[in-house]
């Protein structure tokens, strides 16, 4: 072990870290060979380099960018309300034959915490509050079984989506157990696949690593943008080449209105013949705090709301909308090929950004302190900061209230939260029943309530033999068929696809009308 530490001291001081060594002499075997393995697992001259340069572009990145700037060429942006249906067909069909023949994986980041939400488990497991009761993890699984049975339903073949799902060290045992007690929600466990992102080590201010305990570094999860270093180091690139996967659709696991392995957008990407695809939403106002797609030097990328001046986010064309109004929303297409070359060649040039964040850390005593004001950096990648390295990247608009509503914050901030995601898919499926032909009339509290199964309807599909001419009272849940909806952990079972007044009791309606 000597001979360890002498080699792992001259490292740690060729690059300025000797520090994390200055508690050894106290420390008995057990927690020597736990600080010298959790050293070995970084690499310091990279994660130093990474300090070094990001602090270097930080001024760079806090310079406006408003003359550097351009919208995204008309030929490469296209909409779901500006393409005819025959367009919307054409994507759709190419999509779903994607899917049928085992070409489509989804990539979901789903590594947080529910902290933000008040709860200390992976978010994927929250319930925000609908009739069913099903959590995020749930709903976007019955999503991709949904498709796959379109696209079978299209084609005549029977292909899977392989669900690639990215989690964090706090979060990969709990999400594994999650969906092992669920039985992965109906899908074949073989076509799920879990995987850690990477850690970054916690600096000070002034770069050095920050020690956690005597004999374990400050680390944190590397951001959403770890998911191209991960696929590659957990093996799940080479799984997808081996699947015979050309394409992903890649999101986040709080959006309750994502629509998994969509396969309008997937079809529109690979007929445009594009490496990169991004959903976004028309800005809702010109200074709404979202990031915005454009080009900014002739590159793609996401331009975070405060990097432009409000001179520049109000600008207009002269069709009076906002020239820089693509919001982006987490939600991208990627080919399997470029994710290859990318990794190959770019991975290591992904820039870092910096968050000033409360890090625990030792005093000269080997004390743990908890700072009350920001004390050090975390570094974190963006998923969307690789679009600089695709000269083939294409824009697909969509309607915020169809399919972006996320869920970050507890009630109380009344924005982006379960209260406000639960109304967004409640009004989602109460427009699919209309659009159908049926009718939902407020229940005994005045709320109008109505929850679609994902297993049932995708997208509004397939509704019309169920509800057109009725009309129902809420609150209505409309299940698949053989599909069971469990309340307070009974089974409330309705063998005609729908159920009324979910309250733990079928209540006796034997059609689901009332």
């Amino acid at each position: 072990m000597e001979h360890q530490y002498e080699n792992l001291r001259n490292s740690l001081t060729k690059h300025g870290q000797e520090h994390l060594l200055r508690f050894w002499p106290q420390l008995d075997d057990t927690r020597r060979e736990e600080l010298l393995r959790d050293i070995q697992s970084v690499d310091v001259e990279e994660v130093c380099a990474y300090f070094a340069r990001t602090v270097r572009t930080l001024e760079e990145q806090q310079q406006k960018l408003d003359d550097r700037m351009q919208p995204i060429p008309p030929e490469l942006s296209g909409s779901l309300q500006r393409s005819s249906p025959q367009e919307l067909e054409t994507y759709r069909a190419e999509g779903l034959g994607l899917i049928a023949s085992g070409k489509v994986g989804v990539l979901l980041m789903a590594g947080g915490q529910g902290t933000r939400l008040g709860v200390d488990f992976p978010k994927g497991m929250y319930d925000i509050g609908l009739p069913s009761h099903k959590p995020l993890f749930q709903i976007q699984a019955e999503r991709i079984r949904r498709v796959e049975q379109l696209a079978q339903e299209a084609t005549g073949k029977k292909g899977c989506v392989t669900w690639y799902i990215m989690t964090s060290g706090q979060t990969m045992e709990p999400t594994l157990a999650f969906m092992r007690k669920h039985k992965y929600f109906g899908l074949n466990s073989a076509n799920v696949k879990l995987f850690e992102q990477g850690m970054l080590p916690c600096f000070s201010m002034d770069g050095n690593i920050i020690l956690d305990s005597p004999s374990r570094l400050s680390k944190a999860p590397d951001g959403n943008g770890g998911i191209y270093r991960a696929l590659r180091d957990c093996g799940m690139l080479d799984d997808i080449e081996q699947r015979g996967i050309c394409c992903l659709h890649a999101h986040s696991v709080d959006n309750i209105l994502v629509q998994v392995a969509d396969p309008i957008f997937i079809g529109y990407c690979s007929l445009k013949g594009a490496q990169c695809g991004v959903k976004v939403v028309p800005k809702a106002y010109p200074t709404e705090a979202v990031g915005v797609v454009c080009s900014v030097d002739g590159k793609y990328q996401v331009v975070e709301y405060n990097e432009i001046t409000q001179a520049t986010a109000e600008r207009r064309n002269e069709d009076g909308e906002l020239t820089f109004s693509a919001g982006s929303i987490c939600n991208h297409y990627f080919s399997s090929q470029f994710l290859r070359g990318f990794l190959n060649d770019h991975e290591k040039s992904l820039p870092l950004h910096i968050a000033k964040k409360k890090i625990p850390y030792v005093d000269e005593n080997g004390v743990q302190v908890k700072p009350d004001k920001p004390n050090g950096i975390k570094m974190e990648k963006f998923v969307f900061d690789v679009f600089p390295f695709t000269d083939s990247l294409v824009v697909w608009e969509v309607l915020r209230n169809e399919e972006f509503s996320p869920v970050k914050n507890a009630d109380s901030a009344e924005k982006d939260c379960p209260r406000t995601a639960r109304q967004d898919i409640i009004n989602l499926h109460i427009s699919y029943v209309e659009k159908a032909g049926g009718k939902i009339l407020p229940g005994p509290d005045g709320s109008t309530v109505c929850e679609i199964s994902p297993l049932l309807s995708y997208g509004g599909e397939g509704l019309e033999d169920l509800v057109k001419g009725k009309t129902f009272t809420s609150p209505h849940v409309l299940l698949a068929p053989g599909e069971e909806l469990v309340v307070n952990g009974k089974a409330n079972g309705v063998a005609c696809g729908t159920v009324n007044r979910v309250n733990g009791v079928s209540n006796g309606i034997s059609n689901g009308v009332h």
